[in-house]
């Protein structure tokens, strides 16, 4: 067998579009393909594909969906990388590789926080993300052209002392764009492209004692990174009566004028020039979210479980609030800190599951979904409309 059936062999072996070739080089930065030939000098990556949709995901990087197409590889890169991270020295804190969607464990603070030593101060100097989905590769157990299995299996102590033996399986799918209108309720259009992906992430007790009020527990915990714009907002519909529906200080109160209400619907300027973070209780929310980016006309969804039952934990970096007093939806916009360095720009959408109250061997499952819609405003809106419940226009006039 010669060299060149060899080197398509080892292509093949590759799933999808993973094998590194020369296609992508000269694609302009911003886009899919010049993200995908980056991403390919790190990791073997998994391309999953339906018709000009495409979705990369990463095993080495804590399986982490890092970006998306609606047009192959010469369409918009809509996730958020950040390629510096790549080539610096580890971060004791935190290695910020971005990603448009990635899974954590929850709670981050709190008196069963995953993310600080046990008695320690709950301050940025002691503050660490588990290695488990911040540096160490996870296993994939399956891979199809359309679909990717990966699973983690680690242990973990949380603030209350307890020893926690925890096992993830997220599974990743590509949509066809039929399964996404259906499953949206929307009219086919074919002048607005898109790509869908859904993640299944399962997590598992695998100890030998249950996760109770007196041990802890922790929660499934999805976050989604985008690149902002001057022009963008998120937008993210409540429900319930006319009281405030947002925690809005998780790190400091964010001002006025960067959040509005109207009719149910919660508006936040994402365009990483402000850090804040803010956060939906579960009797308040609804189990989906998105953005508008007028500047480039990119429309995100995202959609997933909520349990308005349920409990959630708080993750606050403090003791004194009750531990099951969290948020169920939060969205996040970079800005810079108070020394005036900046890891982003970036804004971010995120659903969280109620606190994992499980007996030994038992599982619990979160579903979290993504959607990017691109194309004419009037398409557009149909979408921003029936999924949001508000149309482009007036998301435009918020800020």
């Amino acid at each position: 067998m010669n060299t060149r059936s060899l080197a398509a062999i080892s292509c093949l072996l590759m799933l999808a579009t993973s094998c590194n070739d020369n296609k992508h080089i000269d694609l302009p930065a911003g886009s899919f393909g010049y993200d995908l030939a980056f991403l390919q000098r790190h990791d073997s990556i998994s391309v999953l594909q339906a018709g000009e949709a495409r979705v990369a995901v990463s095993p080495k990087y804590q399986g982490k969906v890092f970006t998306s197409s609606a047009a192959g590889d010469e369409g918009t890169s809509f996730g958020w990388i950040h390629y510096k991270a790549f080539e610096a020295p580890a971060d004791p804190h935190m290695n910020a590789y971005g990603g448009e969607n990635r899974l954590w464990l929850g709670p981050e603070g709190g008196k069963f926080s995953l993310f600080f030593p046990p008695g320690s101060k709950m301050e940025f100097a002691n503050w660490k993300t588990p290695a488990a989905f911040d540096t160490e590769p996870w296993t994939v157990v399956s891979a199809e052209g359309r679909q990717v299995e990966l699973r983690k299996d680690f242990e973990l102590t949380n603030y209350a002392g307890t020893a926690l033996s925890i096992g993830i399986k997220r599974t990743i799918s590509i949509l066809d764009r039929g399964v996404i209108d259906s499953v949206l309720g929307l009219a086919a259009d074919t002048a607005v492209k898109a790509v869908g992906y859904r993640t299944v992430n399962v997590l598992t007790n695998r100890g030998q004692a249950a996760w109770t009020e007196a041990t802890g527990m922790p929660c499934l915990w999805l976050l989604d990174m985008f690149n902002p714009s001057p022009a963008t907002t998120i937008v993210i519909p409540y429900g319930g009566d006319s009281s405030k529906p947002a925690t809005t200080d998780y790190f400091g109160e964010i001002p006025a004028d960067r959040i509005k209400y109207a009719d149910n619907v919660l508006f936040f300027k994402a365009d990483g020039k402000s850090r804040g973070k803010l956060g939906i209780h579960p009797q308040r929310a609804k189990p989906v979210a998105g953005s508008y980016d007028a500047q480039h006309h990119i429309l995100t969804i995202t959609a997933f479980d909520v349990d308005s039952g349920a409990r959630y934990l708080n993750q606050e970096w403090n003791t004194s609030k009750p531990p099951f007093s969290g948020d169920a939806v939060n969205a996040y916009n970079d800005g810079p800190l108070a020394d005036g360095s900046q890891m982003g720009p970036f804004y971010e959408l995120e659903s969280v599951s109620p606190a994992a109250f499980l007996e030994a061997g038992q599982s619990q499952t979160h579903r979290h979904s993504v959607y990017h819609f691109t194309g004419p405003e009037a398409g557009l809106d149909a979408i921003a409309r029936k999924v949001l419940g508000v149309s482009i226009e007036k998301i435009k006039g918020a800020f």
